[in-house]
């Protein structure tokens, strides 16, 4: 599967064209970087800082731009994993980017259904479970990025 991936017609126009690899890299980056400049916010005002900021207000907002970086993220991913996807498949530092992604997803669903945000909206009365997901969810997306920057040198 991984050599069929590798041989795709994707994966052939990537390597034939650095400017079209840069540009879909640019795109995963930038995905990154909305996925993270949302989430990193909100688990920090879920953790209690920046009280002033009402959750209500920006709570819909922030996890509204994490999923759709998070989504960009895979996509563009995707894509630039079809270059060289037995090499990174291999790769201990992609897979424990996988499996933190895997958990960061996880961790969102469950706090969207188990202890949704909104319920702390407007009196900061968070349920036992909102501060630690959000301390959880902050360790694990942070820790994510590390994982995507240590592909390259291992």
């Amino acid at each position: 599967m991984f050599d069929w991936l590798s041989g795709s017609t994707l994966a052939q126009a990537l390597i034939a064209s650095p400017t079209l690899y840069m540009f879909v890299n640019a795109a995963h980056i930038i995905s990154i970087g909305i996925l993270i400049g949302a989430i990193i916010p909100l688990d920090l005002r879920l953790l209690g800082f920046f009280r002033h900021v009402p959750l209500d207000v920006i709570g819909p907002f922030l996890s509204r731009a994490a999923m759709i970086g998070s989504l960009l993220a895979i996509a563009f991913g995707v894509v630039l994993f079809t270059v060289r996807a037995k090499e990174y498949a291999g790769n201990p530092a992609f897979i424990t980017k996988m499996v933190l992604l895997g958990l960061g997803i996880t961790n969102a669903l469950l706090f969207r259904t188990i202890a949704p945000w909104r319920h702390t909206s407007t009196d900061d009365s968070a349920s036992p479970l909102v501060r630690p997901m959000a301390g959880l969810s902050l360790v694990i997306w942070i820790a994510a990025v590390i994982a995507g920057r240590w592909i390259g040198f291992v």
